[in-house]
């Protein structure tokens, strides 16, 4: 082994640091990226830890307690924060609890649909012909078929559960990686170190992992985040319908649909899982948005253009102000 080799491998220890403070530092200048940062991580704390978190277990039934209010309002309790529904479950345990449903689910989904969806886009953008004329077909047919109509198939051959809620939305949400891998693959196909590798030799598989697959960790990695967001989405609407999560199992659509019938009565049953729902769905949005600008050297130029011209701008008026002040 040569003397640089050790040398090399301390600079690389020394990069991933830096290049994780760096990271840090764009995150803490953009506070809606922040924002929506903590939010996914307390998100996720809560689903990991709701055992130890939740109050109370969200299955447990107290007829005694049934439809009471929020602490802050007219007969509440501090008993029950949030208040409890119409079989005396506490609302808050319930909360805490679809939180880890809605992202076993998406994580799940996102993973299943991504690993199909790319190995999809990268045989038809690496060999083309008629490889690439036979799986873009297949994604346009199925993009032309209705989803809700596929799952509402699916479900009823094989019958509603969370495994099966998440086979039937990785099935209906792999055309969008394809097309997107696709296109990118293409692009890349004609750079020229690429085309170096194809003509010394590489083997395909070397081609494709070593030079092709590392420039779509960034607009993947962002697709996976903002795809999760429809998943979150996909997974309430499918147990509202009942054709996700079954009772006694607890998921944020499903106490919107068991809670529908009390809006007027009850309207903390339809509220904080609508809360909880609307809230993840913007925080990876957020996130999302800064992770696109972060990973995109073409946007990272562009936010650095305008910092430049807004600080130009304010030395230009202090300098303003101190004419006049002379």
């Amino acid at each position: 082994m040569s003397t640089l080799d050790p040398l090399a491998m301390s600079a690389i220890a020394r990069s991933e640091p830096s290049r994780f403070r760096a990271l840090a530092e764009e995150l803490w200048k953009d506070k809606p990226g922040l924002i929506g940062f903590t939010l996914i991580v307390l998100i996720i704390l809560a689903a990991i830890f709701a055992p130890l978190i939740a109050p109370y277990d969200p299955a447990a039934q107290s007829v005694v307690a049934r439809l009471k209010p929020p602490v802050w309002a007219d007969k509440g309790s501090w008993a029950h924060l949030l208040g409890t529904d119409q079989l005396g479950r506490d609302i808050l345990s319930r909360m805490i609890f679809g939180a880890r449903t809605s992202l076993i689910v998406g994580f799940a989904v996102v993973t299943l649909a991504g690993a199909f969806g790319v190995t999809m886009g990268l045989l038809a953008g690496f060999r083309g012909g008629r490889t690439d004329t036979i799986l873009m077909r297949i994604v346009d047919i199925q993009v032309a078929f209705p989803g809700l109509l596929l799952i509402l198939l699916i479900v009823a051959v094989i019958g509603p559960s969370m495994s099966t809620m998440i086979i039937v939305l990785a099935l209906t949400n792999w055309m969008i990686y394809a097309r997107v891998v696709r296109g990118i693959v293409l692009s890349v196909r004609q750079t020229p170190y690429v085309e170096a590798a194809e003509m010394i030799g590489a083997p395909q598989s070397r081609v494709i992992f070593r030079h092709i697959l590392p420039n779509l960790s960034s607009p993947l990695l962002t697709l996976g985040i903002l795809e999760f967001t429809n998943i979150v989405l996909a997974e309430a609407a499918l147990s509202f319908l009942g054709l996700g999560v079954q009772p006694p199992a607890t998921s944020w659509g499903l106490d919107i649909s068991t809670g529908k019938d009390y809006l007027f009565v009850a309207w903390w049953l339809v509220t904080f899982p609508g809360l909880c729902i609307s809230i993840t769905v913007l925080s990876i949005n957020l996130f999302a948005n800064w992770l696109r600008v972060t990973t995109d050297p073409q946007e990272r130029e562009k936010r650095f253009a305008r910092a430049k011209a807004a600080s130009r701008r304010r030395e230009e008026r202090r300098a303003g102000v101190h004419r006049e002040a002379a």
